[in-house]
């Protein structure tokens, strides 16, 4: 499985990126992923690796490459209940400082960048995002509606913008939120605000699970939530953008 390390010009400077594609000769659909906020790292590059190995060219961009390539802070291999204090008071200052303007200005970098890698195939593309990086997520499809087909967020706080976000959405959406993010109540009013903007999307429940499932090197890990995650991630992929 290739992968690369690359530099996006941005308005801003260079974002540090991860990259991984299929070890096949043709172009490949484009999927730009953004991370948690814990950022870049092995559990990321493998999760990334895995969706490359099913016919995508997989972008992985360095969110707060304006306070120094990754990584920012030092993150251990095992981001327990122990580290985890201390750690998100690190992440947090980066997290507020990470405004809407900037997000949107990043996007327009990264998916420039991205459509025109000599590896990735014309047509659209998909971006999906895991915490804050679902919420970006959602935020750059509804920036770019003829270029998006396709947007996934894992616990992530989409709703975070309020129901006006989702007005300029064309993609098909799919959101997986953990059980110790959403009540039952609270997903209806969301399902209830995409419903109202038009947007078709699946939006579901994770049982048993708590917020940051899907990240292996974390104790909210679970492992049927991110087979979960694949099992619904993939097939949206394939029915926006084909596979590779």
């Amino acid at each position: 499985m290739p992968t690369k390390m690359l530099r996006i010009p941005t308005a801003d400077g260079q974002a540090d990126a991860f990259a991984a594609f299929p070890d096949r000769g043709e172009r490949h659909p484009g999927v730009l992923m953004y991370a948690d906020g814990f950022g870049v790292r092995p559990a990321l590059r493998e999760m990334a690796r895995e969706l490359a190995g099913h016919g995508y060219y997989v972008l992985v961009p360095h969110l707060f490459y304006r306070h120094g390539p990754a990584p920012v802070i030092e993150l251990p291999e095992h981001i327990g209940e122990e580290a985890r204090p201390r750690v998100m008071a690190q992440v947090m200052p980066l997290i507020q400082a990470h405004t809407a303007e900037r997000v949107l200005s990043d996007a327009d970098a990264y998916l420039r960048f991205l459509t025109t890698r000599p590896e990735v195939a014309a047509g659209p593309v998909a971006v999906t995002g895991y915490c804050v990086g679902g919420l970006l997520a959602m935020r750059t499809a509804a920036a770019h509606p003829g270029q998006v087909a396709a947007v996934a967020g894992f616990h992530a706080p989409v709703g975070a913008d309020g129901p006006g976000l989702f007005s300029g959405l064309t993609a098909q959406v799919y959101l997986g939120h953990a059980e110790g993010d959403m009540t039952p109540e609270a997903l209806r009013d969301l399902n209830r605000s995409l419903d109202a903007a038009g947007v078709g999307h699946s939006s579901e429940i994770y049982p048993g699970t708590v917020h940051g499932f899907t990240m292996s090197d974390t104790d909210a890990f679970s492992a049927s939530g991110l087979k979960r995650h694949w099992d619904r991630l993939l097939p949206l992929l394939e029915r926006t953008l084909g596979g590779g």
